[in-house]
């Protein structure tokens, strides 16, 4: 059975840091490029992370370069999103998704974590 179960999500202070995690199970970590997507209410979920199969290629929103460090551990099967400096524009829910590296259309999400940023 496919799982991708985030964690780590909260209530932070704008300026504040969290690490996510999603651990992945049932399918091989390895062949798949990992990101992180974010929802706030009212919009369209945006790709805010990514990473590679193999970890070697990273990519990032606009919106988040300097700020969020997206990282894995393919022999955990985890995949990490550290983020700094929260801003309140980055409160959502925080959403994992597994993409084959060739069969794109092969795709797994999470079931999301929140992200609330406020004083």
């Amino acid at each position: 059975q496919v799982q991708l179960v985030e964690s780590g999500g909260g209530l932070v202070q704008p300026g504040g840091s969290l690490r996510l995690s999603c651990a992945a199970s049932g399918f091989t970590f390895s062949v798949f490029d990992m990101n992180w997507y974010r929802q706030t209410p009212g919009k369209e979920r945006e790709l805010v992370a990514s990473i590679s199969s193999v970890g070697s290629v990273t990519n990032y929103a606009d919106s988040v370069k300097g700020r969020f460090t997206i990282s894995r551990d393919n022999a955990m099967n985890t995949v990490y999103l550290q983020i700094h400096s929260l801003k309140p524009e980055d409160a959502g829910v925080y959403y994992c998704n597994a993409r084959h590296v060739s069969l794109l259309h092969v795709e797994y999400w999470g079931q999301g974590t929140q992200v609330t940023v406020s004083s």
